[in-house]
C-alpha cells in the first residue's frame, strides 16, 4: 500500500522547468496586483487643479514665478515637498538633477518648512538649486487638494496634464514631461 502512495506522489512532482514557470507566473500575478493598487492609490491621492489656480507665485527670494508662462514654452513640473518629509529627502535630489539638466522648467513648493531664512539654509545645506516657493501655511498645497508629500503636477499651457505622488525615478519624470510635450 505504501508503494502505491509513493509512486502517485512521485508522478505529481514538478520538473525544474515547471517550477520556474510557476515562480514566474506567481511573480507576474503579484506584480500586476501591485501595479493596479499603486496606480489606484496614486490616482486617488494626486493633487487636483483648482478652478481658479494661483499660477503666479513668489519664490522664497522674492522673485515672481509665473507657472502659466513657463508651461507655455514647455511642460513644467511642480513638486510639492517639505523639509520635514522623510520621503522627500530621497526625492529632492532627483528633482535637483532634473532642474539642473534644464530640459524642462521645475518649480518646487516647500510646504510648512519654516521661514524663508530657514528654508534658504536647508536648501544650501543640501546643495539644492531648484526654484522654491515657500508655502509657510500650506495654503497653496491645500488649494491643490494635496494629501501627501511628495506630490507632483505637470502643467502644460497653464493646465494640469498629470498628477502623481510618492517616489518617482528621474526617468519616469522625464518620460512624463516628454509625453506631456508630445500629447
Amino acid at each position: 500500500m505504501t508503494t502505491d502512495l509513493t509512486s502517485k506522489k512521485d508522478s505529481f512532482k514538478k520538473t525544474p522547468k515547471q517550477k520556474v514557470l510557476s515562480i514566474v507566473k506567481t511573480l507576474l500575478i503579484y506584480g500586476l496586483m501591485f501595479a493596479v493598487i499603486y496606480i489606484a492609490i496614486n490616482w486617488w491621492r494626486q493633487p487636483v487643479m483648482p478652478a481658479n489656480p494661483q499660477l503666479q507665485l513668489i519664490d522664497y527670494q522674492g522673485q515672481t514665478v509665473d507657472l502659466a508662462a513657463l508651461s507655455q514654452e514647455k511642460p513644467t513640473l511642480v513638486y510639492f515637498w517639505g523639509t520635514w518629509c522623510s520621503v522627500c529627502s530621497f526625492t529632492s535630489p532627483t528633482i535637483n538633477k532634473l532642474a539642473a539638466a534644464n530640459d524642462y522648467p521645475v518649480v518646487t513648493v516647500a510646504i510648512k518648512s519654516g521661514t524663508d531664512q530657514e528654508l534658504h539654509r536647508y536648501l544650501n545645506e543640501n546643495s539644492y538649486r531648484f526654484t522654491t516657493v515657500n508655502d509657510q501655511e500650506g495654503e497653496i498645497f491645500a488649494d491643490w487638494q494635496g494629501q501627501v508629500t511628495p506630490s507632483y503636477i505637470i502643467l502644460k499651457d497653464g493646465e494640469m496634464t498629470q498628477g502623481l505622488t510618492g517616489i518617482q525615478p528621474l526617468w519616469s519624470l522625464k518620460l512624463r514631461l516628454w509625453l506631456s510635450s508630445v500629447f
